[in-house]
C-alpha cells in the first residue's frame, strides 16, 4: 500500500497498530475512571457535586464502571488508531504522492473521521452501560460489568440499549478525534521544523517520545475545549429527569454556557493527560514493535 514509507504497511503492521491502540485507549481509560465518575456526577447533578473533591466524595464506588470502561475504550482504541493508519494510507494513495504531500492536514481529518464512526460503534453499548453504573443512584442499577450488561439488555425500551447514545457519541467523539490527530499531527511537525530541526531519526527514543507525550498533551487540551458541550448532553442523557427527551430539548433547558463550562477544568487536566499518555503508550509500542514514532516533517 503506502510504498513511501521507511516501514511496509502490511496486515502486520495495521495488526500491531491495532494492538498498540488497545494498550493506549484500554489502559488510560480505565485508570481513570475515578475522575471519569466525579466528571459524570458534576455534569449530571451540579447542585450536589460542585466540584471535583465533592464530585469524588462519598463515593464509596469511585471505580464504578472500570469493567466496561476497559472493554470498551480497548476496543475504540483497536479501531481509532488501527483503522487511522489504514485510512490513512488508503487516503494518501488515492490522493496520489504528490498530492497526498501538498493536502497532509486533509488527509489527517479524513483518516480519523472515518477510523472514529467504527471505533464508536464498538464502543457504545459499553459507553451506555459506563454512564448507567456512574450516575445511577447508590442501589437503583447494578455495578458488576455483566449483571448491569444483562439489566440494560432487559430494559431496552428505557436504556436505548445498544446504540441509543450512538448519534450523540459520534457527535461528540468524531469532531473530538478530527482534532486529535489533526492537532496532534501538526503540533509534531511544528516540533521537528522549528525546534528540533535535525532528521527526526537522528534523535533519540527517549526525544521522539518526549515529543510525542508533548504533542499529545497540548492536542488534548484543545480536544476538551472543542468536545465539552456534546459530552455533558451524552452524560445528562443518562440521567432519569431527562428520559424521552430530544438533545435539541436537554440543550436549550441547560443552557450553552453550562453545557459549555461545567466540569470543563476537570476535563483539561483529564483530556490532556490522557490524550499525552495515550500516544506515548501507543508510540513506545509502535518503537518496541520496529515501527518508529508517530508524524514528523
Amino acid at each position: 500500500m503506502s510504498h513511501l514509507a521507511p516501514v511496509p504497511h502490511d496486515t502486520a503492521y495495521y495488526a500491531k497498530c491495532m494492538l498498540g491502540g488497545v494498550l493506549a485507549c484500554g489502559l488510560t481509560h480505565a485508570g481513570i475512571t475515578p475522575l471519569d465518575v466525579a466528571k459524570c456526577n458534576m455534569q449530571v447533578n451540579p447542585a450536589k457535586y460542585t466540584g471535583l473533591t465533592s464530585g469524588l466524595e462519598g463515593q464509596t464506588g469511585i471505580w464504578k464502571g472500570f469493567g466496561p470502561t476497559l472493554v470498551g475504550y480497548s476496543l475504540q482504541g483497536m479501531f481509532k488508531y488501527g483503522l487511522y493508519e489504514v485510512f490513512k494510507d488508503l487516503y494518501s494513495d488515492l490522493a496520489g504522492e504528490e498530492n497526498a504531500k501538498k493536502y497532509k492536514p486533509a488527509i489527517w481529518l479524513a483518516g480519523s473521521a472515518s477510523a472514529e464512526v467504527f471505533a464508536d460503534i464498538a464502543l457504545c453499548p459499553l459507553e451506555m452501560t459506563k454512564v448507567k453504573i456512574q450516575t445511577s443512584p447508590s442501589g437503583t442499577f447494578p455495578t458488576s460489568f455483566g449483571a448491569a450488561l444483562a439489566e440494560m439488555r432487559k430494559n431496552k425500551v428505557d436504556t436505548r440499549y445498544p446504540f441509543g447514545s450512538l448519534v450523540p457519541l459520534w457527535s461528540r467523539q468524531i469532531p473530538y478525534t478530527m482534532a486529535k490527530f489533526f492537532f496532534f499531527e501538526k503540533i509534531v511537525q511544528l516540533f521537528y521544523t522549528h525546534v528540533f530541526t535535525e532528521p527526526k531519526e537522528t534523535y533519540s527514543k527517549s526525544t521522539q517520545l518526549g515529543i510525542t507525550f508533548a504533542s499529545g498533551y497540548l492536542a488534548g487540551v484543545v480536544c476538551a475545549i472543542v468536545s465539552h458541550p456534546a459530552d455533558s448532553i451524552v452524560s445528562l442523557m443518562g440521567k432519569p429527569a431527562h428520559k424521552g427527551k430530544s438533545v435539541g430539548q436537554i440543550a436549550s433547558e441547560t443552557g450553552i454556557v453550562a453545557l459549555a463550562t461545567k466540569g470543563l477544568g476537570t476535563r483539561v487536566i483529564m483530556i490532556g493527560t490522557l490524550t499525552g499518555f495515550q500516544w506515548w503508550i501507543y508510540d513506545t509500542f509502535k518503537s518496541s514493535m520496529g515501527l518508529g514514532t508517530t508524524g514528523g516533517k
